[in-house]
């Protein structure tokens, strides 16, 4: 039988190697020791983005050392990726995610922790070269790019998962349990808050100053699909959260944890309207600051959803940002917390029996509790048993890598693009309310007019406003320099 050109991929040999040890006299564990691992039952990881999240994400990715890191790509090695090279030091260090992506051949999957504009282009490279991706939440940096990545997953047959880890909370199935049993009759709204952000927002971009720009950081690559632009301090390498070229705000940060939770339990797509207000900043009398190109102090939200087979009936959905947090429910008692620890972020599903409040569900304790009329509770644990870092979510990723595209293992995963996709473009749907409420334009008078301050209707199919053409300037990237397109 004539071999199909020597070109079997590592994936493949991966995948079929539990068939293959069923031959061997000796079992390779008995060959190499107590723990030992075949190099060929390993996958070759490589990190683009290697500090801050990106040093956990490879790490582990790496299930104590189970797999082989191979590359770390990050644009400064001398800030917090020093202790990932530390961590592997046989990894090959790039600067250029695209040179590495080049040049290591073997990579099987790559873990992608960047700021957020460069999440699409990165997975979008990696993906079309048959890699398997984790990417941090959001998924993207704007809804085109997520319904793209969406679909290049399933037509690249490569495995994926986003980086909102509570999604592998098993907790959250305390959650479904009294949602699917109908304990709280008709579900009618969702009120979701935060304290984010809790990083500069909501004021003037930094000045540029070439001058104060780290020697070991790369600018140019950190800027990615953006224009270039002259250094800009107190951005990189986490600040840049709250300025639109680069982050998508409080909803970027946390929305992919909060919204997560009943967007998943309530079985919701893509939301029908969004209407927003955001927070006036007054540095002079009557005359409101302006910075559009950040995002605001706080905003609130309101988005719809038509009803489903598991939410039954249409969900209004709210989010408010900036510590504006929901007033405190009759039904839960008043000396207690709603939501997390000081009431700080939270999630209350409301429906006509009674209502379930969460906490933020990252890695912080899920704190489940059920409130009925009729003076019913249940509650979850305070503090959760969590045997692996992260609630398994990096090693059920590499797990279904080997196991294949479409497999048991795959199918299993809380976070595919197939789920992480659409409830990112609702994250995302948040953020082209606000910046649409932004828009303003001269009237006939020469004074300006905020002329999209009303209620955006959504065709989520055709990812379009169709009632305010001007909106949908904020679906995509109007431009891509070379090299980092999407």
């Amino acid at each position: 039988m004539k071999m199909k050109d020597n070109k079997a991929s590592r994936r493949d040999f991966i995948k079929q190697s539990a068939i293959a040890s069923s031959f061997f006299i000796v079992p390779r564990n008995v060959l190499g020791g107590a723990g030992f691992i075949s190099p060929s039952d390993q996958l070759n990881l490589a990190a683009i983005g290697a500090g801050g999240k990106g040093a956990s994400d490879i790490r582990n990715a790496s299930v104590k050392g189970r797999e082989r890191v191979v590359a770390l790509c990050d644009v400064d090695f001398g800030g917090s990726a020093k202790k990932t090279v530390e961590a592997f030091p046989k990894a090959k260090l790039y600067a250029d995610y695209r040179e590495m992506l080049d040049k290591e051949k073997d990579i099987d999957a790559v873990t992608i922790s960047t700021p957020d504009h460069v999440h699409g282009p990165a997975a979008a490279n990696a993906m079309l070269r048959g890699k398997h991706v984790y990417v941090q939440k959001p998924l993207t940096h704007n809804i085109r790019e997520a319904r793209i990545l969406t679909q290049m997953a399933r037509t690249q047959k490569v495995v994926t998962q986003m980086g909102n880890q509570g999604g592998s909370n098993p907790l959250l199935g305390m959650v479904q349990g009294w949602i699917d049993s109908g304990k709280l009759g008709k579900i009618s709204k969702v009120q979701i808050w935060t304290n984010r952000p809790v990083w500069p927002q909501g004021g003037a971009m930094p000045k540029p100053d070439p001058s104060k720009k780290p020697d070991t950081l790369d600018w140019n690559l950190w800027l990615g699909p953006n224009e270039t632009v002259p250094y800009i301090p107190n951005i990189h390498p986490f600040n840049w959260r709250g300025w639109w070229d680069y982050g998508t705000g409080a909803l970027g940060d946390v929305g992919c944890h909060l919204i997560d939770i009943p967007f998943r339990t309530l079985g919701l797509m893509y939301p029908t309207d969004a209407e927003c207000s955001v927070a006036s900043v007054f540095s002079q009398m009557w005359t409101a600051d302006y910075h559009p190109e950040g995002c605001p102090a706080s905003s609130f939200i309101t988005l719809h959803f038509a009803a489903t087979s598991k939410s039954k009936s249409p969900i209004e959905m709210t989010w408010s940002d900036g510590g504006i947090r929901p007033s405190h429910p009759d039904i839960i008692p008043p000396n207690s917390d709603i939501g997390g620890q000081d009431s700080a972020n939270g999630v209350l599903i409301i429906g006509e029996k009674g209502i379930i409040s969460t906490n933020i569900n990252d890695s912080s304790p899920l704190m489940p509790k059920l409130y009925l009329n009729d003076g019913t509770t249940e509650f979850g644990p305070e503090v959760e048993p969590n045997d692996e870092p992260e609630y398994g979510h990096h090693r059920l990723w590499v797990d279904a890598c080997k196991a294949g595209f479409n497999s048991k293992e795959h199918k299993g995963l809380t976070s595919s693009f197939d789920y992480a996709g659409p409830m990112t473009e609702t994250v995302l749907m948040g953020n082209l309310a606000i910046r649409s409420y932004l828009l303003r334009k001269e009237d006939s008078k020469g004074k300006m007019e905020f002329y999209a301050r009303k209620k955006l209707l959504w065709d989520g199919e055709n990812m379009r406003i169709t009632n305010l053409e001007a909106a949908n300037q904020f679906v995509g990237r109007a431009h891509y320099r070379k090299g980092f397109e999407v």
